[in-house]
């Protein structure tokens, strides 16, 4: 069994909250997913059976949405926006001084101490609060390259490595 019966749990409660039974499998999958850090093959099964789905169906959500993943990422997986209003207000710079920061060259790349990976994403729906980012189901707005850097440092040391 790749989920806890937590997990487990949590999903089977999902569906009286959403209209149609389908609109459940994608806050399903981010439960797994956050517990395992990725989507196994087991865990989208699990998922299925939890749901009462077929299990082509629940790959295929996972497969589809950008913020579902099937490969192995940092444990923490920044995701930073780049859409327009993020772009006018630094998100390039913040990609750029990100992947410095965590010694990566490229999106879904792990730094080298497994803590981090990150990814461009279009739309996090704050442009009022640009640039942004999404790390460990948290949001945080009006991002700078000091306050990614107090993050990064911050994550770090949470997990034993910092400066």
């Amino acid at each position: 069994m790749a989920l806890s019966a937590r997990a487990i749990e949590e999903i089977r409660s999902l569906p009286p909250r959403f209209p149609h039974l389908r609109s459940a499998v994608p806050p399903a999958l981010d439960i797994a997913q956050e517990e395992l850090g990725r989507l196994t093959p087991e865990a989208m099964t699990e998922v299925a059976e939890a749901l009462g789905l077929d299990p082509g169906y629940v790959e295929g959500v996972a497969t589809f949405y950008t913020l579902l993943h099937t490969q192995p990422l940092g444990r923490h997986h920044l995701y930073v926006c780049t859409n327009l209003s993020c772009t006018l207000r630094g998100a390039e710079e913040i990609c750029h001084h990100l992947r410095r920061l965590i010694g990566v060259k490229e999106e879904r790349e792990i730094s080298a101490d497994g803590l981090f990976s990150y990814e461009e994403v279009e739309c996090l729906g704050a442009c009022e609060y640009a640039p942004m980012l999404r790390c460990d189901g948290r949001y945080y707005y009006d991002v700078t390259p000091q306050k990614l850097e107090a993050l990064i440092q911050g994550w770090r040391q949470e997990a034993g490595n910092g400066d």
